[in-house]
């Protein structure tokens, strides 16, 4: 992690948030269905319970979360049962109005932003299933989710809504790789493992290259070396949606913004059985 990505990150918040803020008020009917079952203001409750709670997280004293009872789930979760605790969660912050949220929000981005501030970059912090994310990697978490969540309302209300490549590229740096480089804890059990090991090396014009390899449900970070089974070139912006669900995978091979070489392509749909978003 370099200090220009530090720097990049923590001015992502504000940015990102204020664009996220000024959506929300500009909605006409909250109700409207943004994603699956969730209306708008549930995808919008959902990214104010994420920005409510990471403070707490991040300065890691063992105080009780804002919404305690969410403490042993997070705990628990797997990316296979984290729909269960994103429905309790919605439970227990019922805020639904669109107003009302846009002002917590930027709240919480600005003691988010200030909890931090001191703080090393790269301390890792205690996340959902026991991994360990660095603290900068949080931050970019919450950014993708108003990026992701952002793109759902703004489809829903028929509004533009820019992805940067150069946003997306710190949730694999900082988050991914940064979770992947410390601890996934829990976060992969339910997957079904691969019994080969599986490489897979990421590469763009925004990220600096990487390799994830993946056995036995275990996933480690490596230096490319040149053995990687898998080559992808990407366009973040388009590769991190795809993650999500929100761009097709054929749309994105279509269109370019994710290019699939190695000497083994094959292997990449057993990679990505296991190592998925939820």
């Amino acid at each position: 992690m370099t200090v220009e990505q530090w720097h990049r990150v923590r001015a992502a918040l504000p940015e990102v948030g204020g664009r996220f803020a000024d959506l929300l008020t500009g909605v006409g009917d909250p109700h409207a269905r943004a994603l699956g079952e969730w209306s708008i203001a549930e995808a919008a409750s959902h990214v104010g319970m994420i920005a409510l709670m990471y403070p707490a997280m991040i300065r890691g004293d063992g105080g009780p979360l804002p919404l305690p009872d969410l403490e042993e789930p997070i705990d628990a979760v797997s990316v296979d049962t984290i729909a269960g605790m994103n429905a309790l969660g919605l439970r227990l912050h019922p805020e639904r109005d669109p107003v009302r949220l846009a002002a917590r929000l930027r709240a919480d981005i600005a003691e988010l932003l200030l909890v931090s501030a001191d703080l090393d970059p790269e301390k890792p912090v205690w996340w959902l299933g026991g991994s360990r994310v660095p603290v900068a990697g949080v931050l970019a978490h919450l950014v993708n989710e108003m990026l992701i969540h952002g793109l759902d309302i703004a489809r829903a209300i028929g509004r533009p809504w820019p992805v940067p490549a150069r946003l997306e590229a710190l949730f694999l740096e900082l988050f991914l790789f940064g979770m992947v480089r410390n601890d996934l804890g829990r976060l992969l059990d339910d997957a079904t493992p691969s019994p080969r090991r599986i490489a897979v090396e990421f590469r763009s014009a925004h990220t600096t290259p990487a390799v994830l390899a993946l056995q036995h449900g275990r996933l480690r970070y490596e230096e490319p070396d040149g053995t990687a089974d898998v080559r992808l070139r990407f366009d973040p912006a388009v590769l991190v949606p795809m993650m999500f669900g929100r761009i097709s995978r054929t749309r994105a091979l279509l269109t370019g913004g994710v290019r699939i070489g190695g000497p083994r392509p094959w292997l990449l749909p057993a990679f990505l059985r296991t190592v998925r978003m939820p």
